[in-house]
């Protein structure tokens, strides 16, 4: 009887020290998700935080992650403004997440590099393009879309391709679009062309007369908006509107269907340089299916590099084999070519894409297409 007695006594020591492991092994691998869902962004926000969400839908469905850990989503309301996205991510950092995925406007996404960086959180970026991104990157952060450099030589391509010698540059001042007028100009004035006007207008105007004639008596021949869709729209109605007839181009942070919804008529003939979105992806047909199906519309523009950063840090962290954060951060910066929907995945030393995915799109009938020169 005594010898059952302490057989009974080591199996509740064993018991013990095996519970917690098993507890552990069988917790939800949380995640952040820091994308605008309210604010002027929120539309992008939005549609990043659905594709995410259906990434992760899909791994769990596979037997998620690292023996069958499930994938569970914290969201982080950037609201592409620096200060509640500080206070996202710090909200995030405090609930110990394993990793985060998202980054829309950089603005917002520079101040949280710290945050990230200090908790030594890896951190997929996957809007989010401006140069300034990189020297405050601690090295935990990897940026799955192209940067300012891509975007301003596919510029500058372009327009040399349609023969324009003077151009109008309109920034708003924010990290994403000075960043990329400043590349633009310089670009476009080191390959000797002319920069009729260089302007900055403030977030939420809605009288651009002023500017309209200043644009137009400096004889451009053409107008780059580097900011956002939602005065984006309103700026290119005015254009046109008051009369000027030259080309007029927009960034990737234009690039949504609803700028056309904003700009109306006036938007027709209007180029964007854009990421690659859904419609223009043939791995992506399959996704746009699921994701109508899920959420009854389309998938929006960075949907698809969305999903690849959630797909991307999954990916990480199976190689991984573990969630700590530096294993984590090393298996990331090892993608080679690893390829989900937006195309092969590597990284420049500095963390950035090592490849352009940027394309040009025109305005047709009230959509997106593929610009064919």
């Amino acid at each position: 009887m005594g010898n059952f007695l302490k057989w009974v006594a080591s199996a509740a020591l064993v018991n013990v020290a095996i519970g917690p492991l098993a507890l552990a092994q069988d917790d939800p691998i949380t995640l952040g998700v820091q994308v605008p869902t309210t604010g002027s962004e929120a539309t992008y926000g939005k549609d990043m935080f659905n594709a995410i969400s259906l990434a992760a839908d899909e791994i769990n469905a596979d037997g998620g992650l690292l023996g069958g850990r499930q994938i569970e989503l914290v969201s982080g309301d950037s609201a592409c403004d620096p200060q509640q996205s500080v206070n996202a991510a710090s909200r995030l950092a405090s609930l110990e997440v394993v990793g985060v995925v998202g980054g829309y406007c950089s603005g917002a996404t520079q101040p949280t590099l710290k945050v990230y960086g200090d908790a030594n959180i890896p951190f997929v970026i996957v809007a989010a393009n401006s140069t300034q991104l990189i020297p405050a990157n601690p090295g935990n952060a990897v940026m799955i879309n192209s940067t300012g450099n891509d975007q301003a030589k596919t510029a500058l391509d372009f327009f040399e391709g349609e023969e324009i010698e003077k151009l109008a540059i309109v920034n708003q001042g924010d990290a994403y679009s000075q960043d990329l007028a400043n590349l633009t100009r310089d670009a476009w004035s080191e390959a000797g062309h002319t920069v009729s006007a260089f302007e900055y207008v403030n977030k939420g105007e809605q009288d651009f007369s002023a500017l309209v004639n200043k644009i137009r008596s400096s004889g451009a021949d053409a107008v780059f908006w580097t900011a956002y869709y939602a005065d984006g729209g309103l700026l290119i109605r005015q254009l046109r509107q008051r009369g000027f007839q030259g080309l007029i181009a927009v960034g990737d942070g234009s690039n949504s269907p609803k700028l056309f919804d904003i700009a109306g008529q006036a938007a027709e003939g209007v180029f964007a340089f854009s990421n690659p979105t859904a419609d223009f992806l043939p791995a992506a047909q399959q996704f746009i299916s699921d994701y109508n199906a899920q959420f009854d519309n389309s998938p929006g523009p960075y949907a698809p590099l969305a999903y690849d950063g959630l797909q991307l840090m999954a990916w990480a962290i199976d190689k991984a084999g573990t969630t700590d954060g530096d294993a984590i951060i090393s298996a990331l910066n090892s993608a080679d070519g690893q390829e989900w929907l937006a195309g092969p995945v590597a990284f420049t030393p500095e963390h950035t894409l090592s490849r352009s995915n940027f394309v040009v799109l025109e305005g047709q009938d009230g959509n997106w297409t593929r610009y064919e020169p």
